[in-house]
């Protein structure tokens, strides 16, 4: 890699990580905050409304993806004429998809009361939610256009600024307006109304990077068609990943409770916090591989499957030692004690498949970045259907531990036996070189770790913020003593021989570019 972007990484993965531990820092503070001023209940409710706008995300159909794909194939080639004509057919369109989300808002609020079990005092506030919420959301789909801009031209660390500096003001926002005695709509409003705001920088910003132009004139069916090629499968992906992880609450809501939709999220937003972690570093391997894929790198994208899957690992393992070993001391300081018991079960359910996930958080992105996503996309499918359908089975003979299981036995089947030996096929790498070279240097590296997270809950098991940050810090410091020798031992970035008997990847557009180059 050239030094310029290797800058432009380390730019981009450490404002993602400052941006979203400023998120965590805020939703650590705030959810506790909300839950005891609001009450199981109303918290139930907003968990609620929130997973049911998080499906409107299906409306995206796979556009967005199709925009990070193609502007970074623009940059590649300096086509700003061809972006232009992209921006503007994605705007129209988006345009057209958040007017038909805002018809669907007024429908399922008006019959909200029919569709869940909602306390008839809270029935009013949860409708009126949904219009806020649903109008936001609805919004969002233009203005996000920006987004999926600045991520296809590798400008993360600009989103990360806007989203840190929105993410400050509306936590201050909702203090002063808790402290005032506002409820759920107030919030809401806040919540939902600074990120458009931002959106509108975000805008301000992309255009300045890629000078594009905007126009009715510039939608045509064929760049349309274009999109539509790409979005289509990435929109199957969407739908899945709908299924798999913006399900529970909504089944738990229909068979349980408003209620019992709390317990779950305790749990279950811990490790989505987690995962957040690995996303935020994973992002940047869908515009770096379709960079190299349309320059018929193939050797580089290997590269990235391989250094991305174990940084990633990097990650995401001491993280599950975390979580598993001082899972219940993390809920105790959170929220409190009596949520704990019906709690870390979940957490622990649901920490260990996503794990098998997260160290696999460059595969999916290779696949994206190659628009070679569709056996991975209908796989993720099939696995979202089974998630849906188990935990509706399981849910009311063992509640919410039924959700989480339902949950994890589809996805762990598909990270152990499915995206692994996919992904090696499709780059021509053996999977036991990937075992090796990706997994190896990462599982003993965090082996010091969980022993010493073992021996400090042997000596003190911790109950408060304070008890876990020495334990959290004994074990950074013992981390980050061990990813010092292996970054300054350069064990990090060395990989193995890469190379397949051809190299040349089957199927892939670049085949012919790849031969006339050798």
């Amino acid at each position: 890699m050239r030094r310029i972007e290797i800058i432009q990484i380390i730019r981009n993965v450490s404002s993602s990580w400052i941006a979203l531990g400023t998120s965590v820092l805020v939703g650590l503070f705030l959810w506790p905050l909300i839950l005891h001023s609001l009450g199981d209940a109303p918290a139930g409710i907003w968990v609620l409304i929130f997973s049911i706008t998080g499906y409107y995300g299906l409306f995206d159909l796979g556009i967005r993806s199709s925009v990070v794909r193609y502007i970074s194939k623009a940059k590649a080639t300096n086509d700003v004429e061809y972006a232009s004509r992209l921006i503007s057919t994605s705007l129209f369109s988006y345009s057209c998809i958040g007017a038909a989300a805002l018809l669907i808002t007024l429908l399922v609020s008006a019959n909200i009361d029919h569709l869940f079990h909602i306390d008839p005092a809270f029935r009013s506030t949860a409708r009126w939610l949904l219009l806020i919420v649903g109008c936001a959301v609805s919004l969002g789909f233009p203005l996000g256009v920006a987004g999926g801009m600045l991520e296809g031209l590798q400008r993360f660390d600009v989103t990360n600024i806007a989203d840190i500096a929105s993410t400050l003001v509306r936590a201050l926002l909702i203090v002063i307006a808790l402290k005032h005695g506002n409820g759920l709509l107030v919030i809401a409003t806040i919540t939902v109304g600074l990120p458009i705001i931002f959106s509108v920088l975000r805008w301000v910003f992309a255009l300045q990077f890629m000078p594009v132009r905007l126009s009715l004139s510039l939608v045509n069916k064929k760049t349309f068609r274009e999109m539509a090629s790409y979005s289509g499968i990435t929109f199957i992906a969407i739908v899945s990943a709908r299924l798999r992880f913006r399900s529970d609450e909504i089944i738990i809501g229909t068979f349980l409770s408003a209620a019992a939709i709390t317990y779950f999220n305790v749990g279950g937003r811990i490790v989505d916090y987690a995962e957040e972690v690995v996303e935020k570093f994973a992002q940047i391997f869908v515009p770096m591989s379709s960079h190299s894929d349309a320059r018929g790198e193939i050797h580089r994208l290997r590269k990235i499957f391989i250094i991305g899957n174990r940084f990633s690992s990097f990650i995401t393992l001491p993280i599950t030692a975390v979580l598993v070993i001082l899972g219940k001391s993390v809920i105790e300081a959170w929220v409190g004690k009596k949520y704990v018991a019906a709690s870390y079960p979940v957490l622990v359910l649901m920490a260990l498949p996503s794990t098998l996930m997260m160290a696999q958080s460059a595969s999916g992105r290779v696949l994206f970045g190659m628009s070679k996503h569709k056996a991975w996309a209908i796989v993720s499918f099939v696995e979202g259907v089974a998630n849906v359908l188990l935990s509706i089975l399981l849910v009311r003979p063992y509640g919410i531990m039924g959700d989480a299981l339902g949950t994890a036995i589809p996805l762990t089947a598909t990270m152990l036996f499915f995206l692994p030996q996919h992904v090696c096929r499709k780059l021509q790498v053996p999977i036991r070189t990937f075992l090796r070279e990706a997994y190896t240097l990462p599982i003993l590296t965090c082996a010091p770790v969980v022993l010493v997270l073992l021996l400090m809950k042997h000596w003190l098991v911790p109950h408060n913020y304070w008890q876990l940050l020495i334990h959290l810090a004994a074990a950074g410091l013992v981390y980050g003593l061990c990813l010092a020798w292996v970054f300054g031992s350069e064990r990090a970035m060395r990989v193995g021989d890469l190379h397949a008997p051809e190299d040349v990847l089957p199927g892939s557009s670049n085949a012919e570019t790849v031969s006339q180059k050798a």
